[in-house]
C-alpha cells in the first residue's frame, strides 16, 4: 500500500497467472506473490479486486486516458483514430498492463491463457502486446520495442503467446471519452482455454475536465484582425504583467472570426501516469472552425469535439461563451472539488437548449455536474454576458460577479444627486452622448435575479459571495433579446489577480469614469488589479467584449478526480 492508503496495483489471479495494471497511484508493484497452489492446476484464484472500480481516496481500479493527442503523425489526426502501431512517444499515453505467469511450463502446454473484451468495448480501447528486441552486429548493440495490437477493433480475444516468458507486457489505449451511451468503464477478461471461469480487470477512462478562472493562467489566445490592433496591444501588455504566454491567431487562420471564446473550451484529462490539456471544439463552425484541430492539436495536447448530424440544429447557445465552470464549491454537504459546469439555455422556452449531444457529453464526464442557467433573454444568449468568477483571498476563495442593472441605476442616481446629471456616456468614442435614467427599462433585472437564485442554490452561495457589477442592457426591438448598453465589465479576462475589464466609457465625475471607480472599489480590496481595456469599436459594437475575444489555457487542478465521491457514480 502507498502511504495514505492508495493501493499500488491491481491483481487478478488465474491459477498462478497474475494480471497487473497500475491503479490510481503510480508505483511499481511491491506486494507479495501468491503462494504456489498445491494439487492440480484446475481452479481459479481470484484477487479481492476482481472486476472492481471504486471512487474515493482508497478506491480501486485502473485508469486510461483517451489518446486524443497527436504523437504519431504531425500531419494526421488524433492518435486514437490512427490504427497504425504506436511509437515510443505515443506509448506513453497508454496504461501498461503486465501478465505474470508462475506455473510449470507443461501446464501452459495444455492451458492457453486468453484475454477477451466484449464487442461493446471494441471501439473504446485497444490493447498492444509489447516485447523488447536486441541486436548486436559484433561491434555495437542496439535495442528497441516491438508492438502488436492484440485487442480492439475486430480483435475481441487473444491467445497469449508466452514464449516461455514469466512476465508479458501490454499497453492499453483509451479511444473514447465517456458519453451518453458509454459510462467510461471497460473490462478486460482473463481466462484459461476450455474453462468457463474468468476474472476481469476494470479500467475507467479519464474524463475531460474544465478549468475555472481561479486556476493559474498559462497561455492566452486571441485573434489578430485589421481593426483590432489597438485591442491586441492592450492584451499583450496585460499578458506580460500576468506572466502568461500569448498565442495570436492570425487572420489567415481565423478568417475574420474574432470570437475565439465561442470556438473552443480548454480542459484536460489525467491518469496517475499521464496528464495533458485537451481542447473541446464547439460545433459553431464559423471562421475559426479549423483552428483547434489544425493549430492546437499536437503532441501532448488533445482534441475532442461533439457535433450533431444535422448542422441546422446548431444555434447560438452551442457557442462556448455559453459554457463556463465554477470554482470548487460545497452545496448542503455535497462537495464539488472540481467545481460545476455552467451552461445557458432558454429555461422558460423548453425547446431552446444547448445541443443535446454537447450536453450529454458534459454530463457524462460525471465529475463537474452541470447546472443550467437562463441566458436566452440576451441577443447573443451566452452566460459570460452576465456573470464571471474572480479569485479572492477569503471565504470560498472566489467571488461571483453578476451584472446588475439595479446597481447601475442606483449609482447613476447617486451621481445625479451630486450634481453630475449632465455627464455624458461614451466620452472619447464616436457614439458620445447622454441618456435618460427614467427611460431605462429594468425588465432584464428579473432575468438576472432568476440566475442569481439558481447560482445561490446550485453552488451553495450566499449574498456575501456575490458582487454586483453595474451594467445596463437595452433592446432594439421589444420582442428581441437584450444587448449590453455600454461595454460589459463582467465579460472580463481573469489572469490571476490581473483583470482585463472592458472599458465602460461611463459618465465622468471629477475627471474619472464613475463606473470604473465603482468596480475598482468593489474588486481591488480583494487584492485584484483592474486593468481597463478599450474594446468599444472592435468588440462591443459587434455584441461582444474582452472575454468573448480571448481564451485561456489554465493549470489543472491539484485535486485528483478519482478521489471524488460524486453522486450517481458507477
Amino acid at each position: 500500500m502507498v502511504p495514505g492508503g492508495r493501493a499500488l496495483g491491481l491483481h487478478l489471479y488465474l491459477v498462478q497467472t497474475i494480471l497487473i495494471a497500475p491503479s490510481m497511484s503510480w508505483s511499481a508493484l511491491t506486494g507479495p506473490r501468491i503462494p504456489q497452489p498445491t494439487g492440480k492446476f484446475d481452479g481459479i484464484l481470484v484477487g479481492q479486486w476482481r472486476g472492481i472500480w471504486t471512487w474515493g481516496p482508497n478506491g480501486k481500479g485502473a485508469i486510461l486516458v483517451v489518446n486524443c493527442d497527436r504523437d504519431k503523425d504531425s500531419a494526421g489526426g488524433l492518435d486514437s483514430e490512427n490504427a497504425s502501431l504506436p511509437n515510443n512517444t505515443d506509448i506513453k499515453d497508454m496504461s501498461p498492463m503486465t501478465l505474470i505467469t508462475d506455473a510449470p511450463e507443461e501446464f501452459f502446454d495444455e492451458h492457453r491463457v486468453i484475454l477477451r473484451i466484449q464487442p461493446t468495448y471494441a471501439d473504446k480501447i485497444r490493447v498492444y502486446w509489447s516485447t523488447r528486441w536486441h541486436h548486436f552486429d559484433g561491434k555495437s548493440s542496439v535495442s528497441g520495442w516491438t508492438y502488436k495490437q492484440v485487442l480492439g477493433g475486430e480483435k475481441l480475444s487473444y491467445k497469449v503467446e508466452r514464449n516461455h516468458q514469466d512476465e508479458i507486457s501490454f499497453y492499453v489505449e483509451g479511444l473514447q471519452f465517456p458519453d451518453a451511451d458509454f459510462d467510461g468503464l471497460v473490462y478486460i477478461k482473463l481466462s484459461l482455454e476450455n474453462s468457463k471461469d474468468n476474472v476481469s480487470l476494470a479500467f475507467r477512462i479519464a474524463p475531460w475536465i474544465m478549468t475555472p478562472n481561479t486556476l493559474k493562467p498559462l497561455e492566452v489566445y486571441v485573434c489578430s484582425l485589421p481593426d483590432n490592433q489597438d485591442f491586441l496591444k492592450q492584451i499583450k501588455a496585460l499578458v506580460n504583467i500576468a506572466y502568461c504566454n500569448l498565442h495570436i491567431c492570425k487572420e489567415v487562420t481565423n478568417r475574420g472570426d474574432r470570437w475565439i471564446q465561442d470556438e473552443m473550451e480548454f480542459g484536460y484529462t489525467e491518469a496517475p501516469h499521464k496528464r495533458f490539456p485537451v481542447v473541446f471544439d464547439s460545433p459553431r463552425n464559423r471562421g475559426l472552425k479549423d483552428f483547434p484541430f489544425k493549430q492546437i492539436l499536437g503532441p501532448d495536447f488533445g482534441y475532442v469535439t461533439k457535433e450533431p448530424d444535422n448542422q441546422h440544429e446548431i444555434n447560438t447557445l452551442d457557442s462556448f461563451g455559453n459554457l463556463e465552470v465554477s470554482p470548487p464549491v460545497s452545496v448542503k454537504g455535497k462537495e464539488y472539488p472540481l467545481g460545476r459546469i455552467l451552461i445557458g439555455s432558454g429555461l422558460t422556452e423548453s425547446n431552446v437548449r444547448m445541443n443535446k449531444i454537447v450536453q450529454a457529453f458534459l454530463a457524462a464526464q460525471k465529475v463537474q455536474e452541470p447546472v443550467e442557467l437562463y441566458s436566452y433573454w440576451l441577443t447573443v444568449g451566452h452566460i459570460d454576458e452576465f456573470m464571471s468568477f474572480v479569485p479572492a483571498p477569503d471565504r470560498k476563495g472566489f467571488r461571483l460577479l453578476l451584472a446588475s442593472p439595479r446597481e447601475c441605476i442606483e449609482l447613476f442616481k447617486e451621481k445625479q444627486k451630486q450634481g453630475c446629471g449632465k455627464a455624458t456616456m461614451f466620452g472619447g468614442t464616436w457614439e458620445e452622448g447622454s441618456f435618460s435614467i427614467g427611460a431605462v427599462r429594468l425588465a432584464v433585472t428579473e432575468c438576472v435575479d432568476m440566475n442569481r437564485k439558481i447560482l445561490k442554490k446550485e453552488l451553495g452561495l450566499t449574498e456575501d459571495d456575490i458582487i454586483d457589477v453595474p451594467m445596463l442592457y437595452h433592446k432594439e426591438h421589444p420582442k428581441g433579446g437584450a444587448d449590453s448598453y455600454f461595454p460589459n465589465m463582467v465579460n472580463m479576462l481573469v489572469l490571476g489577480k490581473y483583470l482585463g475589464i472592458p472599458k465602460p466609457f461611463g459618465p465622468l465625475v471629477n475627471g474619472r469614469c464613475c463606473l470604473e471607480e465603482k468596480v475598482q472599489n468593489l474588486l481591488e480590496p480583494l487584492g485584484l488589479k483592474c486593468i481597463f481595456i478599450d474594446d468599444f469599436e472592435s468588440y462591443h459594437l459587434l455584441l461582444g467584449e474582452v472575454h468573448c475575444g480571448t481564451n485561456t489555457l489554465r493549470k489543472p487542478f491539484t485535486k485528483k478526480w478519482w478521489e471524488l465521491r460524486p453522486l450517481h457514480m458507477g
